[in-house]
């Protein structure tokens, strides 16, 4: 028997858990890439508009820290605007689904059991692998093709794809390596999305340290963006030179992550990682004695993760906030349209503000599938064992979800108001106008929030498929995306973001923010009660 004995079927098997999920991440990122494409073609219309759009953002170096210009094209600056989110996000899908069928089949028991029959001791982490690339592959492909369904070039549609989908599989190398140093699914994605992190960072710094070319509209990254995959992907140049050469240095490093993670496997037992696990203290502290505390024990690091990415990103837009006054054109068009005035910077808050909030709608939806994850894995039998009831626990995760949601709107909304004080003044002024502004977020995330409560209860193994797929659906029928795909008013007001008012932008009523309160209330109430009243769904 040799170390790769069982691979196929165990592919299978992983195709076969993942047939839902993975189709969910790859269409909808396919959906993204299209619609998003889609704005970008209806809001620069003229060659003016896509020149003078292209030259703000490269001439900024905060907005370079965000995307790479290369040229003006539509299809170059919907690359500039949209890379780094589908790139991030492919990586977390890719992240997830190696870590899921290695450590976490690890932590649940299934490897033990599938580890004796007959199969070697590399194939299931080589069949996580193929199976995460191939995912990789049919995403790379649908991206490419939603952009030619949108009127771009065929090569440079295809860099695209492949510039998203080769970061996807460097992932899904790192996830392989993390698995093996970490003893906890929660652990190895940690670590993961600790590297995803630096790989921005490292992307981000190396463009605004960049040079701008002497037309203006292309960008020579500084050093410190060759060291991150991110940063190879922008390199590729979608439709401003088609770098395919670089998906050899993709290849290549991929090939060293999978090697690494193949020598860390084979020094560790089941079930433990390299990395020994940090002894507790004897005694718990009074605060992880109830639900309520060790829900906010559970999320701390993740929250504090997000703190500092809103921080960064609320501290970004509002340093940018003095240059809107001099938007014209599509871009202004966009930003009026979007924050209901012609008032250019209150628009430009408005849109902000709303792109926030849907931000932490992503925080809301992530935390409590927690509840899922702990019931599927087998950790939420043993809790409810003690003297604590089934909707007393949902109402800790609750709880805690929320009062983190509100305290990320809060560090966003501090942080622009501060940036934006400085450099259109009144600091105080700005802060009080971007705090009541994030606040009237709220029923947005806590709408999705409850239709993550209902299909927790009512559809317990769909519910991460469903949540995903009704928050993807606001976003894009919302009011960043509705308008410029010019869907109809009644498909738009089927997302909660489309019944917030058009804060600061314009005065707030009451009336659709209590209806949307109430619409959370009855969802959590109904996912609560089914909960209550079914049987839990545990590892086999």
């Amino acid at each position: 028997m040799s170390a790769l004995t069982g691979t196929v079927t165990l592919t299978r098997l992983a195709l076969r858990r993942d047939r839902v999920s993975l189709s969910v991440w790859i269409l909808g990122l396919s959906a993204l890439m299209a619609g998003l494409t889609a704005m970008t073609v209806s809001a620069l219309p003229t060659e003016a508009d896509v020149i003078h759009e292209t030259e703000f953002m490269a001439g900024n170096p905060a907005m370079r820290m965000f995307g790479l210009a290369s040229g003006a094209g539509v299809g170059g600056y919907a690359m500039i605007r949209n890379y780094l989110t589908l790139a991030v996000l492919a990586a977390l899908m890719s992240v997830f689904a190696v870590v899921r069928h290695t450590r976490q089949s690890e932590a649940t028991g299934r490897a033990e059991l599938v580890g004796a029959a007959v199969v070697g001791r590399y194939s299931t982490l080589a069949a996580a692998v193929v199976v995460t690339i191939g995912a990789n592959v049919v995403l790379a492909a649908l991206l490419g093709l939603a952009m030619l369904v949108n009127g771009q070039p065929v090569s440079g549609s295809l860099t695209a794809g492949a510039a998203v989908g080769a970061v996807g599989v460097v992932f899904a190398g790192v996830a392989a390596v993390t698995a093996q140093l970490s003893s906890s699914s929660r652990g190895a994605n940690g670590l993961a999305a600790a590297v995803l992190g630096v790989a921005f960072l490292l992307s981000g710094v190396g463009n605004m340290l960049g040079s701008v070319d002497a037309g203006g509209l292309r960008v020579v990254s500084a050093w410190p963006a060759w060291l991150s995959p991110i940063g190879w992907g922008q390199q590729m140049r979608p439709f401003g030179g088609d770098h395919w050469w670089l998906l050899g240095v993709f290849a290549v490093f991929f090939v060293v992550l999978l090697g690494t993670a193949g020598l860390l496997a084979a020094r560790r037992d089941i079930g433990r990682g390299i990395l020994a696990e940090r002894r507790g203290p004897a005694t718990a502290a009074p605060g992880l004695l109830g639900p309520l505390g060790l829900a906010r024990r559970l999320q701390r690091g993740p929250f504090i993760g997000w703190a500092v990415g809103m921080l960064a990103f609320g501290v970004a837009s509002g340093a940018l906030s003095d240059a809107t006054k001099d938007m014209q054109g599509a871009a202004l068009d966009w930003y009026t349209r979007m924050g209901g005035t012609d008032r250019v910077v209150d628009a430009y808050f408005t849109s902000i503000m709303a792109m926030a909030g849907m931000g932490v709608a992503v925080f809301t939806v992530q935390m409590l599938l927690r509840m899922r994850a702990e019931e599927s894995e087998g950790q939420l039998e043993p809790v409810l064992a003690a003297a604590v009831s089934r909707p007393r626990w949902v109402m800790s995760y609750v709880l805690n979800t929320w009062l983190g949601a509100v305290a990320l709107l809060l560090v966003f909304a501090v942080g622009m108001g501060l940036a934006a004080g400085q450099v259109l003044g009144d600091t105080p002024a700005q802060l009080r106008a971007l705090t009541g502004a994030a606040l009237v977020q709220l029923p947005g995330f806590m709408v999705i929030g409850g239709v993550v409560i209902a299909a927790t209860g009512l559809l317990p193994r769909w519910a991460g498929p469903v949540s995903w797929t009704v928050l993807l659906g606001s976003v894009l029928l919302g009011p960043l995306f509705g308008p410029s795909l010019d869907l109809p008013q009644w498909a738009q007001n089927l997302s909660p973001f489309t019944r917030i008012p058009k804060a600061p932008a314009a005065d707030v009523t009451a009336t659709p923010l209590t209806a949307l309160v109430a619409v959370c209330v009855v969802l959590a109430v109904v996912g609560t009660v089914s909960l209550r009243r079914r049987d839990l769904a545990l590892p086999a």
